[in-house]
């Protein structure tokens, strides 16, 4: 049976049909899909632009509660909205019509995509229709920690409070290598007294703040998750799974530890198509971690990969851009900027003239994987560049963290064979098997086509733009 998958959130709007990840904020150029005048309702455009169950032979969906507020319920059967899942494998079916929860959709996704045999997975965010957290044991009975761990809706919540608005928990995160932690800021975490924060905002450092909240974080996956381990594969989706220290540090733990390229709500139109695949047609699909649209691109003078990473190697800053995009909000090499790592003015040099961002934040190494114990403290792979680790190495100071931590990207050739050889060409250059990463774009979603690319190096101090093997210089 054919399958479409629409996603219907109040961000992140996306849509799969087994080939194409149609992330929309990548088209409209909404960070997140969201619009900044609320007369604008992209919630509802999506809903009407793509659910239509007449026009496909299986319509598979999920939702959120902010999803479909807005929107005319009454084109959605109530029977769907009444679902609750005991099991992963759990759905409900009217007609065309294929149903499961938010969060079943993240598990799904996490599960399917580690090519474990079995695994634990816990899919936690800030919110879905059921629930906020639940764990997943090895035989797929769901345990409902919603009450237990509001963790997804506390970042947001503490973000928006602090100045870095909606969808800012990303912010927040890197501003906590800075800050220490303050017992009175956990209690008023702890107990969500948001008035608190509020009341005193003023009088205390948001650095603190930012650090205590992740001490709550992984404070709550030692009181809550790690009782309920009923084998050594874990499996972590939902928006919080873009928290490297959290899944860092179940590591220590689980020998192995999968989080997928797309696991918050960008990622939920993959995991409901896989979920209905899974159960309609016995079919195993496993995206691929590049499934945006393809593009031509004529202009320039080519160039290989090998010849950018001697340009990178030579203090250059490349906008690089190959083949189709990747799903998720992480650069993972097909739509990244790419510069020195061992420049310790690297990371002021991109904030301030090409990312626009604040000064505090971050970036990440893409590193050959034969090499990464080298150079970092960690017992497995991070292909994703899903998880926040120490660094081992004085070498690299334009990717080590305030904290002497890193979210490191391992690579191998199998993954992005092209991405690899640039990485082959900076160490054979300089002896450092890493180069700096960080996503394709200025103040707006990573870029989707080589005009945006363009644009962005444009306005922009990138010093070159590689786009499928052809590179643009600025005129000096």
């Amino acid at each position: 049976m054919k399958i479409f998958s629409v996603a219907l959130s109040p961000h992140d709007h996306n849509t799969y049909d087994g080939v194409l990840h149609n992330q929309r904020e990548r088209y409209t150029r909404l960070k997140h899909n969201v619009s900044i005048n609320q007369n604008h309702n992209t919630s509802t455009k999506f809903y009407n632009e793509y659910f239509k169950p007449g026009e496909h032979e299986v319509l598979a969906f999920t939702t959120t509660v902010g999803g479909i507020r807005r929107i005319k319920h009454n084109k959605i059967k109530k029977e769907f909205l009444q679902f609750y899942p005991n099991n992963l494998w759990d759905y409900k079916m009217i007609g065309n019509q294929y149903y499961i929860d938010h969060h079943q959709s993240h598990a799904l996704y996490a599960f399917l995509t580690s090519g474990f045999k079995q695994s634990d997975i816990l899919a936690i965010d800030g919110r879905g229709w059921n629930f906020r957290c639940i764990f997943i044991n090895k035989n797929g009975k769901i345990t409902d920690l919603s009450s237990k761990i509001n963790i997804g809706e506390q970042w947001n919540r503490i973000s928006k409070i602090l100045g870095f608005g909606d969808l800012g928990a990303g912010k927040l995160m890197g501003l906590a290598a800075y800050g220490k932690y303050i017992p009175a800021l956990h209690l008023a975490i702890e107990t969500e007294n948001y008035d608190f924060l509020v009341k005193n905002k003023n009088n205390i450092d948001k650095k603190d703040v930012a650090a205590t909240l992740q001490d709550h974080t992984v404070e709550l996956i030692h009181e809550h998750i790690l009782l309920l381990k009923s084998c050594d594969n874990i499996c972590i989706a939902g928006g919080v799974a873009y928290n490297g220290y959290m899944n860092e540090e179940f590591t220590k733990y689980y020998n192995n530890v999968h989080v997928p390229p797309a696991p918050g709500d960008e990622g939920q139109s993959l995991g409901t198509y896989m979920h209905a695949d899974f159960t309609l047609n016995k079919n195993i699909h496993v995206p691929n971690t590049y499934s945006g649209d393809k593009y031509d691109f004529n202009e320039g003078e080519p160039i290989t990969p090998e010849e950018v990473g001697k340009a990178i190697a030579d203090g250059n800053i490349v906008g690089w851009f190959n083949g189709k995009s990747e799903s998720g909000n992480r650069a993972l090499g097909n739509r990244s900027i790419l510069a020195d790592p061992r420049n310790p003015k690297i990371k002021d040099i991109i904030n301030r003239t090409i990312k626009h961002r604040e000064d505090f934040r971050p970036f990440a190494p893409a590193v050959m994987e034969e090499h990464y114990k080298t150079y970092f403290q960690t017992n497995q792979p991070s292909p994703y560049m899903s998880r926040i680790v120490p660094v081992k190495s004085d070498k690299i100071p334009g990717v080590t963290h305030i904290d002497k931590t890193a979210r490191i990207q391992t690579v191998n050739a199998k993954q992005n064979e092209k991405f690899y050889r640039v990485i082959e060409g900076f160490y054979k250059s300089t002896d450092i098997p890493m180069v700096l990463n960080t996503s394709f774009n200025c103040r707006e979603p990573i870029v989707e086509t080589p005009e945006q690319a363009i644009n962005t190096f444009n306005k922009t101090e990138l010093d070159m733009v590689v786009i499928n093997g052809r590179y643009l210089r600025k005129r000096k």
